[in-house]
């Protein structure tokens, strides 16, 4: 049934989901944090506002985009941000998620990417 599915999942398609995921699973934890810390070092020109959202959608977006567009060209030099696997077209996508989180690698970052934020909002929270 999957390779059914995959092989009526067109480039468009493929391209969109790859871009999906990347902005969601690693950009926009990165610009999360610095919105956090933003807010924790007391910078108010961004934080307070709509526009932090703004920020962190925006720069989510443009780093994905990016990663995606430079990403297969030099993989040495986007190997963190750019993960081939999204955009296996023969993999639907939930088996693209599950294909990266059982990296180790990807692990060690989700595990990084969540204490972190953690922390941050902890101490955010207790600050003001």
């Amino acid at each position: 049934m999957a390779t059914i599915a995959a092989a009526r999942k067109s480039r468009l398609r493929n391209a969109l989901e790859g871009l999906a995921l990347t902005a969601v699973l690693q950009s926009f934890p990165t610009f999360a944090t610095a919105a956090m810390l933003l807010k924790l070092f007391g910078n108010h020109d961004l934080v307070g506002d709509p526009g932090v959202a703004i920020f962190v959608a925006a720069a989510s977006l443009m780093h994905a985009l990016l990663a995606v567009t430079l990403g297969p060209s030099f993989p040495a030099v986007f190997k963190t941000v750019y993960e081939p696997k999204f955009f296996d077209p023969t993999l639907p996508l939930a088996d693209k998620i599950t294909a990266w989180r059982t990296q180790p690698v990807a692990s060690l970052q989700l595990m990084t990417t969540v204490l972190l934020l953690s922390v941050l909002g902890v101490v955010t929270a207790s600050v003001g």
